[in-house]
């Protein structure tokens, strides 16, 4: 699917290479010392690492890779540092595609007591995808338990987004597919997406809710890879790839930025915030976050200036609008084009992200950073430009940085079927 959207988006880009080579030099080179930590070898131990990495308390890295694994189904994989300096990775699970699930995408998640949470695309007690746990055993091994296998009908279908805890422990979480409206595209699933809640049951178990169904219109369509975020009151926040204004770019539209507030009588209701353009963005498929102030930050797939993606704010003002500014558009030359990720600050300021693809001087991808400028604008640099083979290419998800401001982050392509790298300071 998101292979797909890529070559869709570089083939509208072609039309406009001519500006786009003019701008070739935008992205200027910054120092980065970069390492790969690992290279999935596109068979037992992995191969597709379409999530990004967590980390554990004492440093050890997790991600999960859409394929590979002892069943070809997709596996979650550890890396721990050595004592050698390098990094020893095991697979802590392998998917069989069956009833457990298979084709995990998202970046898992820990909660307080080291046990593992993310979802699957696939398989599940219906083939359309899980929400599992996977927990540490006394031997070192773990043991996953489907928490959820999606139905494919009003509950939704088909998760590629990870997930979010609330502060009671739920679990929140979007489904590409399922849920209402008609919207054919992309698989043969029913249903625009679905915003959804998972409750642990008194007796054990879990209870799967939908907040909120899409219609396909205005209100939006397709909920990707970005998860959702929640603000200080409890309100939920996230874009979908297409629908909103249609016509846009194509029937579907461009996407919309939108939030779900809980009702005081139950149930929860969404507005809109943000319809794209394609101008000012589109195929919004990154995570949000929130700064200080209250400010939203965001990256559209396509769209912009040279439409190859864009980095955005969306501020809330003073009369109750939120109002959208693009700090930067993407040439898709060196600097870079068409992010899946998302960006997350450092410890100065910087926005951090990476983009999966480049033309010309770079079409691998490339981690950039985005510095605030004292007159108001953002200064782009290129932490590393991947040059594709033993390197990596096309990351997907977000960097996190560790303690020490070291960022570590997956490719999809590259070695023989991903890697794991750190930037260190």
């Amino acid at each position: 699917m998101k292979r797909n959207q890529f070559w869709a988006a570089l083939s509208k880009v072609l039309a406009v290479m001519t500006v786009m080579l003019i701008m070739a030099s935008a992205g200027a080179q910054a120092a980065g010392k970069y390492k790969v930590l690992h290279r999935f070898t596109g068979g037992s131990d992995g191969s597709g690492a379409n999530a990004g990495v967590v980390l554990d308390s004492t440093g050890n890295l997790y991600t999960a890779t859409v394929q590979g694994g002892a069943y070809g189904n997709g596996a979650v994989a550890e890396l721990r540092p050595n004592s050698e300096g390098g990094w020893t990775e095991t697979v802590i699970y392998s998917f069989t595609g069956g009833t457990d699930g298979g084709t995990p995408n998202a970046t898992p998640i820990f909660d307080a007591a080291g046990n593992l949470y993310s979802t699957t695309n696939l398989g599940g007690v219906y083939g359309y995808g899980t929400v599992f746990m996977l927990t540490p055993n006394s031997g070192g091994t773990w043991s996953e338990t489907v928490l959820y296998s999606f139905a494919g009908g009003t509950d939704g279908a088909l998760p590629t987004s990870g997930l979010i805890f609330d502060t009671a422990g739920n679990l929140y979480g979007t489904t590409t597919k399922g849920g209402r409206g008609n919207c054919p595209e992309y698989s043969s699933a029913t249903g625009c997406g679905t915003v959804y809640e998972l409750m642990p049951n008194s007796g054990g178990g879990w209870s799967e809710s939908v907040l909120y169904a899409f219609a396909g219109g205005k209100d939006g369509g397709y909920p990707d890879w970005g998860n959702l975020v929640f603000d200080g009151a409890g309100n939920l926040y996230g874009t979908t790839r297409d629908h909103g204004l249609l016509g846009c770019a194509d029937r579907v539209g461009c996407g919309t930025l939108f939030e779900l507030t809980p009702n005081s009588g139950g149930g929860w209701t969404e507005h809109v915030l943000h319809r794209f353009n394609q101008k000012d963005g589109g195929d919004a498929d990154g995570t949000l976050i929130f700064d200080a102030a209250g400010t939203l930050y965001g990256t559209t797939l396509t769209g912009g200036r040279y439409n190859a993606g864009t980095v955005f704010t969306l501020t809330l003002g003073s009369g109750g609008k939120w109002a959208e500014r693009v700090i930067h558009a993407f040439t898709g030359s060196r600097d870079g084009g068409y992010p899946y990720a998302g960006v997350i600050f450092d410890a100065a300021g910087a926005l951090t992200g990476t983009t999966s693809s480049g033309l010309f001087y770079n079409s691998y991808g490339t981690v950039y950073k985005l510095t605030p400028e004292s007159g108001g604008g953002w200064k782009e640099s290129v932490l590393h430009a991947f040059k594709g083979g033993k390197d990596g290419q096309q990351p997907c998800d977000d960097v996190v940085f560790d303690a020490n401001g070291n960022l570590y982050d997956t490719t999809s392509g590259g070695g023989n079927g991903g890697t794991v790298f750190e930037i260190t300071r």
